[in-house]
């Protein structure tokens, strides 16, 4: 079968592989439809952040359809379709046990720690699949993942009715992010350094696009980070208002940023949001369909698999069109 396989830092090869072998006990077989290329995706290509295993086949953003189920699994039946929850999970760590996987300490993703779904087919555990809604297309089904990481994040910030919120970075998460608040009444302000992307997000959105260097328009209660910029994260901490919070979203590289002192005199909350839970999955695939249109706004290009590394270096240098790369993977 066709797959794309992550080797090592900045080598990511299309291949013909071996296909699965038959599903074991507990986990599914999947012919993937659609998938998405990740922000995180486009991170270990060009660091290696998360290298666990070499070749892996990449890709944690996905959906498609049931074609075998090993023993014990019932949540799920041959033939129907479902979308996937990235994390891979131990189960057992106090963490779990709660509910809170997303924070899991022996936490791993598909495509990372197992194979992913940039492949015509792949096997993993059925706790990783849900059944997906009827009428929804394939290219939205692939985006329910992303969807629930901005459901987290809107929900871990606990937005008052009608306030605004300001977000650093127009990428997919952000936009998804500006669509939901944006969505619940609330009024949005985006900034990008891409004034191609952020247009993109205040057209479909209804947001307005600020500046970063412009501090009056930054001084805002609640704010979210896509970027994982220090710089962004500074900016932003040194103009919210007192008693703001701040959602981390983002992921770059580890650097003292934050003043523990200014927190306390300003009362700034810094919420970390990592992944999401079960709840925000199911919930984020059921407005999969109400939010299509914006969706299809949010998607530049789809592609096969013998396109993926091209579309990594597009998106790596700003180029590709649209927030949202999907892959058809059955038409490779």
């Amino acid at each position: 079968m066709r797959a794309v396989r992550l080797h090592g830092i900045r080598d990511l090869r299309v291949e013909d592989i071996a296909a699965p072998s038959a599903p074991g006990i507990g986990q599914v077989t999947i012919a993937v439809a659609s998938a998405g290329i990740c922000g995180s995706d486009l991170h270990n290509f060009s660091t290696g952040a998360w290298i666990t295993r070499a070749p892996s086949v990449a890709g944690h953003e996905f959906c498609g359809t049931v074609t075998a189920i090993g023993a014990g699994v019932s949540s799920v039946t041959p033939g129907q379709k479902v979308v996937l929850d990235s994390r891979v999970i131990c189960g057992e760590c106090p963490e779990c046990r709660a509910g809170l996987g997303q924070v899991c300490r022996h936490l791993g993703f598909l495509g990372e720690v197992m194979d992913g779904g940039f492949a015509e087919l792949v096997t993993v555990p059925a706790r990783n699949v849900l059944p997906a809604p009827e009428g929804v297309a394939d290219r939205h089904l692939a985006m329910a993942e992303p969807l629930a990481v901005a459901l987290h994040a809107l929900r871990r910030l606990a937005l008052p009715k009608d306030a605004t919120l300001l977000i650093a970075g127009c990428g997919p998460i952000g936009g998804l992010i500006a669509l939901l608040a944006s969505r619940d009444g609330h009024v949005v302000l985006v900034a990008d350094r891409n004034e191609g992307r952020a247009r993109l997000v205040a057209d479909t959105t209804g947001a307005q696009i600020v500046r970063l260097a412009d501090h009056a328009a930054l001084a805002q209660r609640f704010a979210v980070d896509t970027t994982g910029s220090d710089a962004v994260i500074s900016s932003l901490l040194s103009s919210l208002s007192g008693a703001g919070r701040l959602a981390l979203v983002g992921i770059g590289k580890p650097k003292p940023v934050i003043d523990p002192v200014y927190l306390v005199e300003r009362e700034i909350s810094l919420l970390g949001c990592h992944a999401f839970t079960d709840e925000d999955l199911r919930d984020a695939t059921s407005l999969l369909a109400d939010l299509s249109d914006a969706l299809d706004d949010f998607i530049g290009e789809e592609i096969t698999l013998h396109d993926v590394p091209s579309a990594y270096e597009r998106l790596i240098v700003g180029t590709a069109e649209g927030l949202k790369t999907i892959i058809c993977c059955g038409e490779a």
